[in-house]
């Protein structure tokens, strides 16, 4: 029977606490810049003549068509290539971090803005607010309420997509595991406790998640 032994992970707590940190900033700054990219996004869609509205629907499905994996080893090796410009590990994985991310917020976007009954466009319109007044002040607010649950969700996958990073060698928490587990050829108590690290961050985001669509369907 194998015996685990957990105390030859322990010493490397410094290193695994180092890589949650890298994956928790590379979460927060692909939410942060997916959410915005994705709203310009969505409006756009939404707001603009088909000659833009048709190219950004077709970027858009083109990232939520096309496994996140395949799409951070393009941009590490194949954009470079195209652009010519060189682009370190972490740069090429926090862009394509943000615009996979982006793809999806903006479809989430987009969904609760015209979930939003015409009905409130036309009676902000008969109060003499232009079309960007209305969507600011009457359709984004009642549309974001219903975004929130799925962006949240979004969010969480943000968090679990970012442990694809560690095939470009990005310290990551899942990086700096496999270094670990190469030098203490204990992978299995090392993958556990990675393991139980995500669950320790992504539990309680499901709870609130669950939490807020409890209050949102009340509220209902």
């Amino acid at each position: 029977m194998y015996q685990w032994d957990f105390s030859q992970v322990w010493r490397y707590k410094e290193i695994l606490l180092a890589g949650l940190e890298y994956t928790l900033f590379y979460t927060v700054l692909s939410i942060a810049f997916g959410l915005v990219l994705g709203l310009f996004v969505a409006l756009g869609r939404i707001s603009s003549p088909r000659a833009l509205g048709i190219p950004l629907r077709g970027a858009v499905e083109l990232f939520r068509c096309t496994p996140f994996l395949v799409i951070l080893i393009w941009f590490y090796y194949a954009l470079p290539v195209l652009i010519d410009i060189n682009l370190s590990a972490p740069t090429a994985a926090l862009l394509a971090l943000s615009l996979y991310g982006a793809a999806f917020y903006s479809e989430i976007i987009r969904a609760g803005i015209v979930s939003i009954d015409d009905g409130q466009v036309e009676a902000a319109k008969a109060l003499g607010m232009r079309k960007w007044q209305a969507l600011r002040r009457v359709i984004l607010p009642q549309a974001f309420k219903r975004m929130i649950p799925p962006l949240m969700n979004q969010s969480i996958l943000q968090l679990k997509n970012t442990s694809l990073v560690s095939v470009l060698a990005v310290p990551d928490l899942v990086y700096q595991g496999q270094l670990i587990a190469h030098e203490t050829y204990r992978p299995l108590e090392v993958y556990t406790v990675v393991a139980l690290a995500y669950f320790v961050v992504l539990f309680p985001a499901t709870l609130l998640v669950q939490h807020i669509e409890n209050r949102l369907a009340r509220s209902n």
